[in-house]
């Protein structure tokens, strides 16, 4: 129940009623000194007398008590101006939680500046909280952000190597890295088929802290738990929605070293050929669609990999020169050697074949670089090219080997044929001012059916023929392992 005040209380009245009263209080003062002075000086000069020193008690005690009274009064209100102005200072410093006291406070114009005082702090308060909700949601965002972008400039990443034709196990390992940073997964991994009819999934690139363990599991196309990504296509998701039974649990656990896994098809042809998963040991994970989506793409990107490391094999079938220099590839030399050993066993005619290689190719292309080198080989390349008939065949079998076949010419006729292109090389290369410049080959002769029947036996022979002549002292053809005895 609210407490009546008095109407004579000023504790419900204004300031401006409280200082008009305190005004009128203090303004009493002088009149009661000049009625001092008249009934002392003044009203016994007309022969009115009073008892002076009652008229002196009663005066200054009336006086005392009407000036404690304004000054009761004044010290009031300035009290409280003082005590909001300070209240004010210290929110103005940012003690935000700091409030004017009005428990006991009268409802004048400093109780109502008091209030306000409160009110906006309180609102300052609210805004401040608001203000650090809206912090915290903008953090979320703001890493959310930053975790896209990231997966972003892995795709783009995965993207530029798949674009370039490197490896497919190298693409493989770095789809599979960079999958493992969403959903903070301890692990991801890469199932992949065996072969295109088996009904075995073998894992073919993990990574995580327990990769070697992981790189162990094997499962089959039917498996309790995977079959659904297998058989179905379907995603597989093991979280705080999606429980095990305790045993299936145990052994998942037990194989893949996770609590919680994602796994998500990647198919080729139209057919599952493998399935890519996250997994994490967090208790009470759950999996977000978010997650379920970025995943998806990376392994699309596995797709892709894979079939372009199918189309890439199919072009290098296909293809038949070498790049750099215009001359036969090594898939055509091999080819080609190998059908010239045939026919020449099936018309009992001779088949020679000649493997060059640059003298101290690997310290030259570190000395002067890659542009250097590879000028080297183009011009080498031209010189054999000029230097044999147009039945012959000339091809580059690796980085600083060359390779000629020669139908119809014995490993008498290779072995000058060879001599020839080595001192025209030497010729060529003579005139360079660097010393360092100045190349040279050695080359190694084989025959057919003297050192083999077959293409990779007389590319074998003519390979340890290069070492032997690299090994007496390079720049020089070799055709045999020790001199033929003449006779």
């Amino acid at each position: 129940m609210a407490k009546k005040t008095s109407k004579l209380s000023l504790r419900s009245r204004g300031l401006r009623y409280k200082l008009w009263i305190s005004f009128s209080l203090m303004t009493i003062l002088p009149i009661l000194a000049s009625l001092y002075l008249i009934s002392y000086f003044v009203l016994p000069h007309y022969g009115i007398k009073i008892d002076v020193t009652l008229t002196i008690l009663t005066t200054i005690l009336i006086s005392l008590f009407i000036a404690a009274s304004g000054f009761w009064v004044i010290k009031e209100v300035f009290d409280r101006i003082v005590s909001v102005s300070v209240a004010a200072k210290l929110i103005a410093a940012g003690e935000i939680d700091k409030a004017v006291e009005l428990e006991f406070a009268p409802k004048d114009e400093v109780g109502d500046l008091g209030g306000s005082l409160n009110q906006l702090t309180q609102r300052i308060r609210n805004y401040m909280d608001e203000l650090k909700s809206y912090s915290v949601k903008t953090t979320e965002i703001n890493l959310d952000i930053q975790k896209r972008v990231i997966v972003l400039s892995n795709l783009l990443q995965i993207s530029s190597m798949v674009a370039q034709g490197g490896k497919l196990e190298d693409t493989l390992k770095i789809v599979v890295e960079k999958a493992r940073l969403l959903a903070s997964s301890e692990a991801a991994y890469l199932l992949y088929r065996q072969d295109d009819e088996a009904d075995t999934f073998v894992m073919r690139v993990a990574d995580g802290p327990n990769a070697e363990h992981l790189l162990k599991v094997r499962l089959k196309a039917n498996d309790r738990l995977f079959g659904k990504v297998f058989h179905d296509g379907k995603t597989l998701i093991v979280d705080k929605q999606m429980v095990l039974p305790e045993e299936q649990a145990a052994t998942f656990y037990e194989s893949f070293k996770v609590r919680n896994t994602m796994a998500v098809p990647v198919y080729f042809k139209g057919k599952v050929m493998a399935a890519m998963g996250i997994g994490n040991i967090q208790e009470g994970y759950l999996y977000r669609k978010e997650d379920i989506e970025l995943l998806d793409v990376f392994a699309k990107q596995v797709a892709i990999a894979v079939e372009n490391d199918v189309l890439m094999r199919k072009v290098e079938k296909l293809e038949i020169k070498d790049a750099l220099t215009d001359l036969y590839n090594d898939a055509f030399i091999r080819n080609r050697l190998q059908e010239e050993i045939r026919r020449s066993i099936a018309y009992q005619r001779p088949c020679s074949f000649i493997i060059f290689d640059i003298d101290n190719f690997k310290s030259f292309h570190q000395y002067f670089g890659l542009m250097e080198a590879e000028t080297i080989l183009k011009r080498i390349a031209s010189i054999i090219k000029s230097s044999i008939t147009e039945i012959d065949r000339a091809g580059r079998l690796g980085d600083d080997e060359f390779a000629v076949i020669l139908p119809e010419k014995n490993k008498r006729a290779a072995q000058e044929t060879a001599e020839e292109i080595r001192k025209r090389i030497e010729f060529f290369f003579s005139e360079e001012q660097d010393a360092n410049k100045r190349v040279t080959v050695s080359a190694g002769v084989s025959e057919n059916p003297l050192d083999g029947i077959d293409a990779q036996e007389l590319i074998t022979k003519a390979l340890e023929l290069v070492d032997l002549a690299k090994r007496r002292g390079r720049n020089r053809v070799v055709a045999f392992k020790e001199p033929p005895v003449c006779r």
